[in-house]
C-alpha cells in the first residue's frame, strides 16, 4: 500500500474532490480507492494490461489482480472481452458500475442537503409564529425534535395546534408532540385523522348530554 500512497503523493494521480466525498460510501480499503483511482484517471473501457498496470503503480501483478478482483466483487467495474479494430478478443475495464454509484450517491447527498433545508426552515417558521427569536435552549430542542423522528411538516402543525389554542411555548408543543407519538401520528395525514377523530368524538360527547333525559330524571328524585 506504501507504493500506492507514494504514486499518488508524486500526483500521477488526480482525486476529483466529490470523488473523495465518496470514499466511505465505496465501502473499499484505501489501497483499493488508490487503484481505483488510477483506473479512473486513465478513462473508461480501456485496455486491461496488468503487466503496464504493474509497472506504473510500482506494484507487483499479483497485487493488480486482486485490487481488480476486489473491485469487481465490489460491484465498481467489470472486465469484459470485445473485439479491438483487428477483430482480436481483447479484455477491457468499464468503469460504468462505478459511475452509476458516485451518481446515486451524489443524488443522495443533494436529496440530504434538500432535507436540511426543509429542517432549517422550521426555526424561522417558529420564530414568526412566536413573535420573537428563539434562545439557543429552544433551538436545541427543536433540533432534538427532528432528530427523533418528528418531521418539520408535524413539528409545523403542532406550532399551529398550540397557537389554535392560545399557547406560545415549546413546553405545550413538546406534550402535543409526545401525546402524537404515543398515537403513532407521523405524516400530516395522521395528524389530520386524529383531528377528525378527536371532533367526532367531541361532538359524540355533545349528543349524550342533549340525549339525556334530564325531566324523567328529576321527578325520578
Amino acid at each position: 500500500m506504501d507504493k500506492l500512497i507514494n504514486v499518488l503523493k508524486s500526483g500521477s494521480i488526480v482525486v476529483p474532490l466529490y470523488l473523495l466525498k465518496s470514499y466511505k460510501e465505496l465501502n473499499i480499503e484505501l489501497n483499493d480507492f488508490i487503484f481505483l483511482m488510477y483506473l479512473y484517471n486513465k478513462g473508461n473501457n480501456f485496455s486491461f494490461d496488468p503487466n503496464k498496470i504493474s509497472n506504473d503503480l510500482g506494484i507487483s501483478i499479483k497485487d493488480v489482480l486482486m485490487s481488480v478482483n476486489t473491485l469487481s466483487e465490489k460491484h465498481l467495474i467489470e472486465v469484459k472481452v470485445i473485439k479491438n479494430d483487428r477483430n482480436i478478443n481483447e479484455e477491457i475495464i468499464c468503469l460504468d458500475l462505478f459511475y452509476n454509484k458516485v451518481i446515486n450517491a451524489t443524488i443522495d447527498e443533494v436529496v440530504d442537503d434538500s432535507n436540511k433545508k426543509i429542517d432549517s426552515d422550521i426555526f424561522e417558521f417558529i420564530e414568526k409564529e412566536f413573535g420573537r427569536t428563539l434562545s439557543s435552549t429552544e433551538y436545541e430542542i427543536i433540533k432534538a425534535w427532528l432528530d427523533s423522528g418528528n418531521s418539520s411538516l408535524v413539528v409545523k402543525e403542532a406550532v399551529k395546534e398550540a397557537k389554535y389554542n392560545g399557547v406560545s411555548n415549546l413546553r405545550y408543543i413538546d406534550k402535543i408532540l409526545y401525546e402524537w407519538g404515543k398515537k403513532g401520528i407521523k405524516t400530516l395525514e395522521d395528524v389530520e385523522k386524529n383531528r377528525i377523530n378527536h371532533r367526532k368524538m367531541e361532538e359524540d360527547s355533545v349528543d349524550d348530554i342533549y340525549d339525556y333525559d334530564w325531566i324523567d330524571d328529576d321527578i325520578d328524585e
